[in-house]
């Protein structure tokens, strides 16, 4: 990264957290949740009491770190997590977060990325890289560099900015460029705010529902329109620069955002989009969508693209992230759908075949054989049942499955 996005960091720290805060919660999301990575990179068969190594590339403030640290360490086992990024302000907010949970199974180190070879090699079983490569002048470089150090049975977690959903930022952000570029930052700061203010009631950013970075504070809105190298990618454009490491995408998260069925209604259209092949499908859902801001994925080594993905077996357990059972299979049982809304999407699902007797059974330590048993269903009879409730909660990001 250049001098600029280097002060930049410096100056304003992202995002903008308190370590106090650390006392009263766990900020927790997508990716690097552990039983989601686990979910989508060692279909669910990963034992986190067994030694793990992870990076977190570009750990800014320490949201992906915090979580995932936390949850390694309360799994057990030898784990080391390497924070690594190039602000040494950003470093010390990550740091008392750490310190105010106790957690002592992280190193952390200040430089770049290009840096990593030298300065933490590989391997690692993970890598959590997250707002980053969009803000590299070289992000397939960058990308390359990780794969690099990624471990052959490894997995990566990257998110970075959507086009559609970031309507009208990079016209501002030029806008911003023009009238304020020479100034300090806490100068550039003051004149955006002044800029935002006065936008005309047609400007593109002005009308876009999506984006609020900006309100949230200095650091959110510097990030947002006065970083000096900035991105963003399309669906298609994300899979080439994935593919182009050697990387397969193993999970787009939510995966139901990036079914086109879930947006159209239309019987005709819908079976002219459920022909075609899957990135393709993806790319028709974010187009359809235009709401999505940002992209989270789940990238393998591409020769495990297709064995990265949890997949119902007797042996695994169900798992619900943030749905309680009972409430579940009530809602299914009662209303015979299950809604959700993801920022301004809605979605709407049709309860499948005794989805509610089998939702009322998953405690997170009830194997699917165990459920099955439960059930008196022979396993093939109760995975024909299974996998629509399966695909309807995993959908969502819901369920994960995992061993016991």
């Amino acid at each position: 990264m250049s001098d600029r996005v280097r002060e930049q960091y410096e100056a304003y720290p992202y995002p903008a957290r308190d370590p106090e805060d650390e006392r009263r919660r766990l900020i927790t999301g997508s990716p690097s949740f552990l039983p989601e990575l686990n979910h989508y990179v060692f279909g669910g068969r990963r034992d986190f009491r067994r030694p793990f190594r992870a990076l977190v590339a570009g750990g800014g403030t320490g949201d992906g770190l915090i979580h995932l640290a936390q949850y390694l360490a309360a799994s057990g086992g030898a784990h080391e997590v390497v924070y690594l990024d190039l602000s040494a302000a950003s470093r010390k907010v990550a740091e008392a977060r750490a310190a105010m949970r106790g957690l002592t199974n992280i190193r952390f180190l200040t430089g770049a990325l290009d840096a990593l070879p030298q300065l933490a090699p590989g391997p690692y079983d993970y890598i959590d890289c997250c707002g980053v490569l969009h803000h590299l002048p070289d992000p397939a470089a960058g990308l390359a560099v990780l794969k690099a150090a990624l471990a052959e049975d490894g997995g990566m977690g990257l998110m970075v900015y959507g086009t559609y959903g970031r309507a009208g930022v990079y016209p501002l952000q030029a806008a911003l460029r023009q009238l304020v570029g020479g100034d300090d930052p806490q100068q550039q700061v003051a004149l955006a705010k002044r800029l935002l203010v006065a936008l005309p009631e047609g400007n593109e950013f002005r009308r876009n529902p999506f984006i609020g970075d900006h309100t949230t504070g200095d650091a959110g809105l510097y990030d947002l329109l006065l970083h000096s190298q900035d991105r963003a990618y399309t669906v298609p454009e994300l899979y080439d620069l994935v593919e182009g490491a050697g990387l397969g995408i193993s999970a787009w998260i939510e995966p139901c955002r990036y079914d086109p069925l879930g947006y159209l209604k239309d019987e005709t259209l819908r079976a002219r989009a459920a022909a075609l092949p899957p990135p393709d499908q993806a790319a028709l859902a974010e187009r359809l969508s235009g709401a999505m801001k940002t992209h989270v994925v789940y990238a393998v080594p591409a020769a495990r693209k297709d064995g990265a993905v949890a997949q119902p077996a007797p042996d695994l357990v169900p798992w619900l992230n943030g749905l309680p059972a009972a409430a579940l299979a009530e809602t299914l049982r009662r209303r015979g759908e299950l809604a959700i809304s993801f920022h301004t999407e809605r979605f709407v699902f049709a309860a499948p075949p005794r989805a509610a007797d089998i939702a009322a059974l998953i405690d997170g330590r009830r194997s699917l054989g165990d459920i099955a048993a439960a059930l008196s269903l022979p396993w093939g009879d109760f995975v024909a049942l299974y996998l629509s409730l399966h695909g309807l909660l995993t959908g969502i990001n819901k369920l994960y499955l995992r061993l016991p």
